[in-house]
Protein backbone atom coordinates (compact mmCIF):
# COMPACT_ATOMS: atom_id res chain seq x y z
CA UNK A 1 0.00 0.00 0.00
CA UNK A 2 1.57 3.24 -1.15
CA UNK A 3 1.19 6.20 1.20
CA UNK A 4 -1.45 8.45 -0.34
CA UNK A 5 -0.49 12.08 -0.73
CA UNK A 6 -3.53 13.44 1.08
CA UNK A 7 -3.26 11.43 4.30
CA UNK A 8 -1.18 12.56 7.23
CA UNK A 9 0.56 9.73 9.05
CA UNK A 10 2.71 9.36 12.14
CA UNK A 11 6.19 10.24 10.78
CA UNK A 12 7.95 7.17 12.23
CA UNK A 13 6.40 4.79 9.68
CA UNK A 14 7.40 6.42 6.42
CA UNK A 15 10.75 4.71 5.77
CA UNK A 16 9.45 1.68 3.79
CA UNK A 17 6.22 0.24 2.44
CA UNK A 18 5.67 -2.60 4.96
CA UNK A 19 6.07 -0.07 7.77
CA UNK A 20 3.31 2.12 6.28
CA UNK A 21 1.06 -0.94 5.91
CA UNK A 22 1.71 -1.95 9.53
CA UNK A 23 0.92 1.60 10.69
CA UNK A 24 -2.23 1.86 8.57
CA UNK A 25 -3.68 -1.57 9.31
CA UNK A 26 -2.36 -2.89 12.62
CA UNK A 27 -0.66 -0.41 14.95
CA UNK A 28 -3.01 0.74 17.68
CA UNK A 29 -5.90 -1.56 16.70
CA UNK A 30 -7.27 -3.16 19.90
CA UNK A 31 -6.17 -6.82 20.07
CA UNK A 32 -8.26 -9.41 21.94
CA UNK A 33 -6.83 -12.53 20.26
CA UNK A 34 -4.27 -14.36 22.40
CA UNK A 35 -2.26 -15.60 19.44
CA UNK A 36 -1.81 -12.04 18.16
CA UNK A 37 -0.76 -10.91 21.64
CA UNK A 38 1.81 -13.71 21.71
CA UNK A 39 3.10 -12.79 18.24
CA UNK A 40 3.71 -9.20 19.33
CA UNK A 41 5.35 -10.32 22.58
CA UNK A 42 7.79 -12.56 20.66
CA UNK A 43 8.61 -9.82 18.16
CA UNK A 44 8.91 -7.09 20.77
CA UNK A 45 11.14 -9.12 23.07
CA UNK A 46 13.35 -9.82 20.03
CA UNK A 47 13.50 -6.08 19.34
CA UNK A 48 15.44 -5.22 22.54
CA UNK A 49 18.39 -3.09 21.40
CA UNK A 50 17.21 -3.06 17.76
CA UNK A 51 14.73 -1.06 15.70
CA UNK A 52 11.14 -2.14 15.10
CA UNK A 53 11.82 -1.77 11.36
CA UNK A 54 14.49 -4.50 11.63
CA UNK A 55 12.03 -6.85 13.35
CA UNK A 56 9.19 -6.06 10.94
CA UNK A 57 11.42 -7.11 8.03
CA UNK A 58 11.98 -10.47 9.79
CA UNK A 59 8.33 -11.03 10.74
CA UNK A 60 7.79 -13.76 8.13
CA UNK A 61 10.94 -15.52 9.30
CA UNK A 62 9.62 -15.47 12.86
CA UNK A 63 6.24 -16.75 11.73
CA UNK A 64 7.90 -19.80 10.13
CA UNK A 65 10.43 -20.40 12.91
CA UNK A 66 7.89 -19.97 15.74
CA UNK A 67 5.10 -22.25 14.49
CA UNK A 68 2.89 -19.40 13.26
CA UNK A 69 3.09 -18.01 16.83
CA UNK A 70 1.21 -20.96 18.33
CA UNK A 71 2.30 -20.56 21.98
CA UNK A 72 1.31 -24.17 22.79
CA UNK A 73 3.81 -25.47 20.21
CA UNK A 74 6.49 -22.90 21.12
CA UNK A 75 6.21 -23.82 24.82
CA UNK A 76 7.32 -27.37 23.91
CA UNK A 77 10.28 -26.46 21.69
CA UNK A 78 13.19 -28.75 22.68
CA UNK A 79 16.73 -27.54 23.31
CA UNK A 80 17.79 -29.11 19.99
CA UNK A 81 15.43 -26.75 18.15
CA UNK A 82 17.00 -23.76 19.91
CA UNK A 83 20.30 -24.78 18.30
CA UNK A 84 18.56 -24.99 14.90
CA UNK A 85 17.06 -21.52 15.37
CA UNK A 86 20.52 -20.11 16.05
CA UNK A 87 21.35 -21.00 12.41
CA UNK A 88 18.14 -19.43 11.03
CA UNK A 89 18.89 -16.18 9.11
CA UNK A 90 15.20 -15.18 9.07
CA UNK A 91 15.23 -14.27 12.77
CA UNK A 92 17.46 -12.50 15.30
CA UNK A 93 19.93 -15.24 16.27
CA UNK A 94 20.25 -14.48 19.94
CA UNK A 95 20.11 -17.50 22.23
CA UNK A 96 18.78 -15.57 25.25
CA UNK A 97 15.95 -14.03 23.19
CA UNK A 98 15.03 -17.38 21.62
CA UNK A 99 14.96 -19.08 25.03
CA UNK A 100 12.96 -16.15 26.43
CA UNK A 101 10.29 -16.69 23.75
CA UNK A 102 9.97 -20.36 24.73
CA UNK A 103 9.88 -19.49 28.43
CA UNK A 104 7.31 -16.76 27.76
CA UNK A 105 5.09 -19.21 25.86
CA UNK A 106 5.02 -21.40 28.99
CA UNK A 107 4.28 -18.43 31.28
CA UNK A 108 1.66 -17.19 28.79
CA UNK A 109 -0.32 -20.42 29.24
CA UNK A 110 -0.12 -20.08 33.02
CA UNK A 111 -1.69 -16.63 32.73
CA UNK A 112 -4.41 -18.07 30.49
CA UNK A 113 -5.24 -20.72 33.09
CA UNK A 114 -5.51 -18.09 35.81
CA UNK A 115 -7.45 -15.40 33.90
CA UNK A 116 -9.26 -17.33 31.16
CA UNK A 117 -7.21 -15.59 28.47
CA UNK A 118 -4.07 -13.52 28.21
CA UNK A 119 -6.19 -10.81 26.63
CA UNK A 120 -8.43 -10.53 29.73
CA UNK A 121 -5.32 -10.33 31.90
CA UNK A 122 -3.56 -7.60 29.94
CA UNK A 123 -6.66 -5.46 29.32
CA UNK A 124 -7.23 -5.43 33.08
CA UNK A 125 -4.23 -3.09 33.41
CA UNK A 126 -6.06 -0.35 31.45
CA UNK A 127 -9.53 -0.95 32.90
CA UNK A 128 -10.66 -2.80 29.76
CA UNK A 129 -10.58 0.28 27.51
CA UNK A 130 -7.81 1.83 25.41
CA UNK A 131 -6.08 4.88 26.83
CA UNK A 132 -6.61 7.69 24.32
CA UNK A 133 -3.49 9.82 24.37
CA UNK A 134 -3.75 13.04 22.39
CA UNK A 135 -0.20 13.32 21.10
CA UNK A 136 0.55 16.47 19.11
CA UNK A 137 4.09 15.46 18.19
CA UNK A 138 6.28 12.35 18.12
CA UNK A 139 8.33 14.06 20.85
CA UNK A 140 5.30 13.81 23.17
CA UNK A 141 5.21 10.00 22.95
CA UNK A 142 6.29 8.41 26.23
CA UNK A 143 8.63 5.40 26.37
CA UNK A 144 6.80 3.98 29.40
CA UNK A 145 3.69 4.70 31.48
CA UNK A 146 2.49 3.88 35.00
CA UNK A 147 0.40 1.07 33.41
CA UNK A 148 3.37 -0.40 31.51
CA UNK A 149 5.47 -0.17 34.71
CA UNK A 150 2.84 -2.16 36.64
CA UNK A 151 2.32 -4.68 33.86
CA UNK A 152 6.05 -5.26 33.29
CA UNK A 153 6.57 -5.71 37.03
CA UNK A 154 3.73 -8.24 37.20
CA UNK A 155 5.01 -10.14 34.15
CA UNK A 156 8.49 -10.29 35.67
CA UNK A 157 7.02 -11.65 38.90
CA UNK A 158 5.29 -14.33 36.82
CA UNK A 159 8.63 -15.31 35.24
CA UNK A 160 8.40 -13.61 31.83
CA UNK A 161 11.73 -12.48 30.33
CA UNK A 162 12.89 -9.65 28.02
CA UNK A 163 9.68 -7.71 28.68
CA UNK A 164 10.61 -4.56 30.60
CA UNK A 165 8.42 -1.47 30.83
CA UNK A 166 9.63 0.08 27.54
CA UNK A 167 9.00 -3.16 25.62
CA UNK A 168 5.62 -3.55 27.28
CA UNK A 169 4.67 0.03 26.45
CA UNK A 170 5.50 -0.75 22.80
CA UNK A 171 3.21 -3.79 23.12
CA UNK A 172 0.43 -1.63 24.54
CA UNK A 173 0.80 0.75 21.59
CA UNK A 174 0.87 -2.06 19.02
CA UNK A 175 -2.05 -3.97 20.56
CA UNK A 176 -4.25 -0.91 21.00
CA UNK A 177 -4.26 -0.72 24.79
CA UNK A 178 -3.11 2.83 24.18
CA UNK A 179 -3.83 4.99 21.13
CA UNK A 180 -0.57 6.82 20.41
CA UNK A 181 -1.31 7.88 16.85
CA UNK A 182 -0.69 11.60 16.59
CA UNK A 183 -3.96 13.56 16.62
CA UNK A 184 -3.34 14.81 13.08
CA UNK A 185 -2.72 11.24 11.79
CA UNK A 186 -5.66 9.91 9.78
CA UNK A 187 -5.63 6.73 11.90
CA UNK A 188 -6.14 8.51 15.24
CA UNK A 189 -9.92 8.85 14.89
CA UNK A 190 -10.29 5.52 13.06
CA UNK A 191 -8.52 3.63 15.87
CA UNK A 192 -10.41 5.58 18.55
CA UNK A 193 -13.71 4.23 17.18
CA UNK A 194 -12.52 0.61 17.42
CA UNK A 195 -12.65 0.22 21.20
CA UNK A 196 -15.18 -2.17 22.69
CA UNK A 197 -18.12 -0.39 24.26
Amino acid sequence: MKPSENQTRCPWCLSFEEYVKYHDEEWGVPVYDDRVHFEFLVLESAQAGLSWATILKKREGYKKAFADFDYRVVADFPESYVEELLQEPGIIRNKLKIKAAINNAQRFQEVQKEFGSFSDYIWGFVGGKPIQNKLQSIKDAPATSPESDRLAKDLKKRGFKFLGSTTIYAHMQAAGLVNDHLVDCFRYDEVKKLQRS
